[in-house]
């Protein structure tokens, strides 16, 4: 069954409306950014301990978020839900620690019933509510206002627009302070390493590149056709070449080839040194991976001879080993 057309332009024009309070919801957040915001980064920042998020309901999910986010960027931090709280896990907290209460009433029965423990500890509470005259505002050391003037819910009940800004607030403090720590991209690495980010960023050349006895290698005096073997035999279309020293001094690769055909060259009579690349481009085998993959972009290339600091041949790589160990 086809819906009816108008109800899709109805559609439409309540999720364009859901939208337009949401943003403007979002926008209002950042006019009522000031002095409490600023405490709640310096508190976090100076705390010994780790954040412990909490809420209930819609407002639990997004303090769950926060606890994520906090923790990938530099801020350790973990969720606790506020009922099993007051059912033994009130036990992680500490002293040290710093409390994120999330509510948008500001008056949940169950982060109402925790808080006079986390006080008792000396454990330290900001609140992020939509009510600042709320039970829980007044109660923290520290309230950030998350209020909206409506829910974007046709009825202004279902938690819409304010579980929108109060993951835009957390998401603000959880940059502020990743900035406010120099938190960068390593260190973003080093949470996610199972994530492209990590591989791109702590990944080696080292780790990816096929060793120099797996890459094809001819002596510059060599006749041409060796070289079409041995690249034939490496299958990494291309060969490195080797002066009499046994340093690299050039490269001949599928392109070479193609180049020298269109020349008109003949392989009968042609030397090596007439068609091979010199000082080829490299680089060494410490480098990121990454930077391999961003030389070889640059300039166009399939293939990169990797060179130790002595000049002697380290190894190689092709795109496609970027490829598999997913660098690119």
């Amino acid at each position: 069954m086809v819906p009816d057309s108008s109800l899709l332009e109805s559609a439409t024009r309540v999720g364009r409306r859901v939208l337009e309070i949401e943003a403007a919801a979002v926008a209002a957040l950042a006019g009522r950014l000031g002095t409490e915001f600023e405490q709640a980064v310096a508190l976090i920042l100076h705390s010994p301990g780790r954040v412990i998020v909490t809420g209930i309901g819609k407002s639990g999910h997004i303090a769950r978020k926060l606890a994520a986010t906090l923790a990938s960027t530099g801020t350790p931090a973990y969720f606790v839900h506020a009922a099993e709280a007051a059912h033994g896990d009130l036990g992680m907290i500490t002293e040290d620690d710093v409390v994120i209460a999330l509510s948008n009433s500001g008056a949940s029965d169950e982060l109402m019933m925790i808080v006079p423990q986390v006080k008792r500890r000396g454990t330290r509470l900001i609140a992020m509510t939509g009510k600042p005259n709320s039970p829980l505002a007044r109660e923290a050391d520290i309230h950030l206002d998350a209020a909206v003037s409506e829910e974007a819910c046709s009825l202004n009940l279902a938690p819409t627009a304010s579980t929108t800004a109060a993951l835009a607030l957390c998401d603000a403090l959880a940059v502020a302070l990743l900035d406010a720590r120099g938190f960068g991209e390593e260190d973003f690495a080093r949470s996610h390493p199972g994530g492209s980010l990590g591989r791109r960023l702590l990944t080696h050349v080292r780790d990816v590149m096929r060793a120099a006895d797996r890459v094809p290698v001819v002596a510059e005096a060599a006749p041409l056709n060796e070289a079409l073997l041995a690249m034939t035999r490496g299958g990494m279309g291309m060969t490195a070449i080797a002066s009499a020293d046994g340093k690299v001094s050039g490269i001949f690769t599928d392109g070479d080839l193609r180049r020298a055909l269109e020349r008109g060259i003949d392989f009968r009579t042609s030397v090596l040194a007439d068609v091979i690349t010199r000082d080829p481009h490299s680089i060494g085998p410490d480098a990121l991976a990454a930077e391999a993959a961003e030389m070889m972009e640059r300039l166009r290339i399939s293939q990169l001879l990797v060179i130790d600091d002595s000049g002697a041949l380290a190894g190689a790589l092709t795109t496609h080993d970027l490829m598999q160990a997913k660098v690119i």
